[in-house]
């Protein structure tokens, strides 16, 4: 797949079996309003439904992440969010595959939720990150103040909420927030890092993301049964002997996804 689709407010790019999408409202820092929300949902779909693709990236034109909710917008009484999916289709849901959000500039309020959203983050060296939503009398409601501290030591994430101060790539670093600071643009750090993903076994990427994102709700009599739901098809399926055979054979596995 090379041919590259356009919408208004947010813009899809093939590259092999990875899916690009890209927050295009650089004029306003790629704040979230209703249209990119929606475009970003669309393309979410499309990666779940086309079996060719592996892994997305979320990133955002003009050297912005996302500057958060356009308060514009909010204004005008327009929502930033996706019924049952939430702030920029991404808070409250999750597609099957996996996502890195590739972070330049400023990722701030609904932005760090929705980096916080995805799987992974890789940003540049000068990416900043902050929930500053209590600045103009608001709460951090989409899922800053409920998953940040299970990602970060909770008092630093108490500190963020309370201060609405900012944090460097290098801070967020330090404190496990993101995986890989790039000295340059984040997206070809993401690119290559989602080709590693993009070489691994379909079933088997859909069912790690999915345990390892649901399983700290799983008690300790209950884990292996729910875990056991995701595997038992991955350890018996045409994909995980094909995997096998490419090895004893030293060659790359050619996946069916089934």
């Amino acid at each position: 797949m090379s041919e590259t689709d356009t919408a208004p407010a947010v813009l899809t790019h093939f590259d092999g079996h990875i899916l690009i999408v890209t927050i295009n409202r650089p004029e306003a820092r790629n704040a979230m309003n209703n249209a990119v929300a929606v475009g970003i949902g669309a393309a979410m779909d499309r990666l779940d439904a086309e079996a060719d693709l592996q892994c997305a990236i979320l990133t955002g034109a003009g050297g912005t992440f996302c500057s958060g909710m356009d308060l514009k917008g909010f204004l005008r009484g327009e929502s930033p969010s996706v019924p049952g999916r939430g702030f920029g289709s991404l808070s409250e849901w999750t597609p099957k595959k996996p996502i890195i959000a590739a972070v330049d500039g400023y990722a701030l309020a609904g932005g760090l939720e929705l980096a916080l959203a995805c799987d992974l983050i890789i940003a540049s060296s000068t990416a900043k990150f902050g929930i500053p939503e209590v600045k103009r009398g608001l709460a951090a409601a989409a899922g800053g103040l409920m998953k940040l501290p299970r990602q970060i030591p909770p008092r630093i994430a108490m500190e963020l909420a309370l201060t609405g101060d900012f944090i460097t790539a290098a801070r967020a670093y330090e404190l496990g927030f993101i995986n890989q600071i790039s000295e340059g643009p984040s997206l070809p750090a993401a690119k290559d890092m989602a080709a590693r993903i993009a070489q691994n076994g379909p079933l088997a990427l859909i069912a790690s993301k999915a345990i390892i994102r649901e399983s700290h709700e799983w008690t300790e009599a209950e884990m292996w049964e729910k875990q056991a739901k995701y595997t038992r098809a991955v350890m018996t399926s045409a994909d995980a002997r094909e995997g096998s055979a490419a090895f004893a054979e030293k060659r790359k596995p050619n996946w069916q996804g089934k």
